[in-house]
């Protein structure tokens, strides 16, 4: 699929990187061809702050070289994208995607079970870069009548606060249907834990592609990794889907205490009647949060989920 990008111009070309395995990069032309591209050691040293200085989805400039392999010369401003803080101990951030429509993170209502703190660092993260969410809920046909009861309030909660919500499962092909009328022409980027069926969904969405799918641990009742490295996939109806490892803890980067609560909706008004411009909304006197939350206008899960990440050691 060809991208609307230019292209050549004094034999600088550009392109989309569409996978990245850390040292080499697979970028697509505006012709639609494929190139494994190399990275000049001096990006790496300009953004120490990053574990990969370029992201899947990222728009570089690249030259041939005289034995017909690509350098990238330029890495083109972001409009957006969808971060993490380094894992394994590693400093800085790491950048999932880049350029992207919609983030939709993948939750499933069994096995294992979503959890609303890591659906509201989620949220957060979108707010804070820009990105569009989307929630899906999937595994549907696992659901019980409880799961289903809790479910619908999880549902309304978000929605109530404008996001887009669907539930599904590989096993209904009218949510299949629904999704694939939201992605159609644009970017998105599924996200979620390990075992939540990214990729199954993946292979749903497009029956041309096989990717690799693992069951749940009997053990850990977590997922088992099945994507090493983040790619960007052509849909045959239009548009990209990256599919991401999976995600077990979203922690947020470089953003200060006060400014968490400017990325939750219903505390916007809220927060304009606090005493103190800097105010956490935790312990501070005449805070509007706070009163917000007595009044029941904000939810009690919202809230908890506010005060994890402000005593979180992850952001």
């Amino acid at each position: 699929m060809p991208l609307n990008t230019p292209d050549k111009h004094d034999g600088i070309h550009t392109a989309r990187v569409i996978q990245s395995t850390g040292s080499w990069y697979d970028i697509q032309g505006v012709d639609g061809s494929i190139l494994a591209a190399r990275l000049p050691g001096k990006f790496r040293q300009t953004h120490s702050g990053q574990t990969n200085p370029i992201a899947v989805g990222d728009y570089v400039q690249y030259t041939i070289n005289d034995d017909k392999s690509a350098q990238i010369t330029d890495i083109l401003e972001r409009t957006n994208y969808v971060t993490r803080k380094a894992t394994h101990g590693r400093r800085g951030q790491q950048i999932l995607v880049s350029n992207i429509d919609y983030a939709i993170l993948v939750s499933s209502i069994k096995q294992p079970s979503y959890k609303t703190g890591f659906i509201d660092r989620f949220l957060v993260s979108c707010e804070a870069y820009q990105v569009t969410p989307m929630l899906f809920f999937n595994k549907m046909d696992l659901a019980d009548d409880a799961d289903l009861n809790e479910l619908a309030h999880t549902s309304t909660l978000y929605e109530d606060l404008g996001y887009h919500v669907l539930h599904g499962s590989i096993l209904a092909p009218k949510s299949i249907d629904e999704l694939k009328t939201f992605i159609k022409d644009k970017t998105s980027v599924f996200i979620g834990p390990s075992g939540v069926g990214k990729t199954s969904l993946l292979n749903a969405i497009d029956v041309r592609l096989d990717e690799r799918t693992a069951e749940i641990s009997s053990y850990s009742n977590k997922g088992k990794h099945t994507t090493t490295f983040a790619k960007l996939v052509p849909l045959p109806f239009g548009g990209f889907l990256a599919d991401t490892p999976g995600i077990r803890e979203f922690g947020l980067y470089n953003i200060e205490d006060w400014e968490i609560s400017l990325y939750f909706p219903e505390m916007l008004l809220p927060r304009e009647s606090c005493k103190f411009n800097t105010c956490t909304h935790i312990h501070e006197p005449s805070c509007g949060v706070l009163e917000a939350v007595d009044r029941g206008q904000i939810a009690p899960s919202r809230y908890l989920s506010y005060m994890n990440m402000i005593e979180s050691s992850s952001i």
